[in-house]
């Protein structure tokens, strides 16, 4: 069939509420351009994330009225963690109240000034605990995974030669550990291949430097490897999850995305002393070893959540959402970063608005134009989010790439709901030249795009 449906019937319909373009403009104004200060009761289609955002299923439900409560030695956690040891192999689960939870454990353990860690790309939270650790964050994408307009089908890589020129650079001495994102979520949502997860194991084992995972998008990545890597096709995407940890010393994951849950996440590892640390800081900071920062309901979700997320049917449907997608913002004229990946479709802001400089926020100033045309949320991925002000000068640093990210819920919208937003997309493409650019009036240190505020630059 060349038609792909949603594997699943839609049982329960939450209302969307409508604005006029003049109840926009005051809503933008009133939370100073950006959009996680917009209400989301204002929000027509919310694009914003894939995080947390996801449709449970009846199963899922289901499973919540199972939840154990008890404070020490939960079902729930039980059942939770051979999930878990079941897909990763890993020795150790750490239950978090999601995936930034269990990075600010490993990097209050294994960071500190003068450390290094380097990544695929670290995504915001990512980056954002390792440096307040002290630690320099490193990334070190594939030159391919730079240019939005190459086709690679595994523009996520790690470039392995800037990896060993690294440890040359440095000393191992300095790298505790280093990390892989997979997909790689600021690279355009690309994903890793098997190939180069197993060079960066290689490397890293001769310099007994420990290998973690990101683990956030580990089904849609095992999809894509499943679909464009030699001698994957016949395996199910099961047995080539457990084939990526099993290169892996340790992972951080948010279950909130592949874990199909609305809360939820873990740290998993191997090493027996890093783990009884880890457990104490956990108790310091989330709860007991035996629910973390998590209701022994919402370990059931995600219980659920992980063998769904494994599901064949769904992530061929997931794949093709990302797909259409992308087919149609191509079909109005758009730049996107190619080839599609699974969760989200990223805007090329800067080849759209080349008026704008990177010190202007192209893509913030997208955003905007975005809501304003139809009530669509989405975020900017670039110089708001990543790029770096000299605290003693004030002069900025743009990140390499100015990018926009349509973030699909998992399970939430229908094709109709992209049609449209195609069509109101459309629209902001066609006075594209008349944006105008953005400067930031207050901003934090770390994760300054939450919360800092804008105005547009006359």
């Amino acid at each position: 069939m060349k038609t792909i449906i949603e594997p699943f019937k839609i049982k329960m319909v939450e209302p969307i509420r409508y604005t006029t373009r003049k109840e926009r403009e005051e809503i933008l104004k009133g939370a100073h351009y950006n959009l996680f200060m917009v209400k989301a009761e204002d929000i027509l289609l919310d694009l914003l994330t894939d995080s947390g955002t996801a449709a449970m299923s009846a199963s899922q439900w289901a499973g919540i009225m199972l939840g154990d409560e008890s404070y020490a030695g939960s079902r729930s956690f039980f059942r939770f963690e051979n999930q878990i040891k079941k897909i990763t192999g890993l020795k150790h689960v750490i239950p978090t109240h999601q995936g930034r939870a269990a990075e600010h454990i490993l990097f209050s353990l294994l960071g500190g000034k003068g450390k290094v860690i380097p990544n695929n790309t670290h995504f915001d939270t990512t980056r954002a605990n390792v440096e307040f650790s002290g630690a320099e964050a490193v990334d070190l994408y594939i030159d391919e995974g730079r240019i939005p307009s190459v086709d690679h089908p595994f523009k996520g890589n790690m470039d392995l030669g800037k990896l060993e020129d690294l440890i040359k650079r440095v000393g191992s001495d300095r790298i505790p550990l280093a990390m892989v994102t997979i997909t790689n979520n600021s690279g355009g949502g690309q994903p890793v291949s098997l190939a180069n997860i197993r060079g960066m194991k290689e490397i890293l084992s001769r310099h007994a430097i420990p290998l973690f995972i990101d683990a956030c998008r580990f089904a849609e990545n095992s999809y894509f490897i499943k679909l464009r890597e030699d001698g994957y096709g016949d395996k199910s995407v099961l047995e080539i999850a457990q084939e990526i940890f099993s290169y892996a010393d340790g992972c951080t994951m948010s279950a909130k995305k592949d874990g199909l849950a609305n809360m939820g996440g873990f740290l998993a590892l191997n090493d027996d002393v890093l783990a009884e640390r880890a457990r104490t800081h956990l108790i310091l900071t989330e709860g007991f070893p035996t629910y973390g920062g998590l209701a022994g309901r919402d370990m059931e979700a995600i219980v659920v959540g992980l063998e769904e997320a494994l599901d064949e049917h769904y992530l061929e449907y997931r794949l093709a959402s990302a797909r259409y997608l992308g087919k149609k913002l191509r079909q109005a004229g758009f730049d996107i970063f190619e080839p599609p990946g699974a969760h989200a479709i990223y805007i090329d802001a800067q080849a759209l608005l080349p008026h704008i400089p990177p010190t202007q926020y192209p893509g913030q100033a997208l955003v905007a134009e975005m809501y304003l045309e139809a009530g669509i949320r989405a975020v900017e991925i670039g110089s708001v989010m990543f790029g770096r002000r000299d605290q003693e000068s004030g002069q900025e640093k743009p990140a390499d790439l100015e990018l926009v990210r349509l973030a699909i819920p998992r399970r939430v919208y229908t094709q109709s709901h992209v049609d449209f937003l195609a069509e109101a997309l459309q629209n902001v493409y066609d006075r594209k030249d008349a944006i105008k650019g953005m400067k930031i009036t207050h901003e934090t240190q770390y994760l300054r795009h939450f919360t800092a505020k804008f105005e547009r630059v006359e």
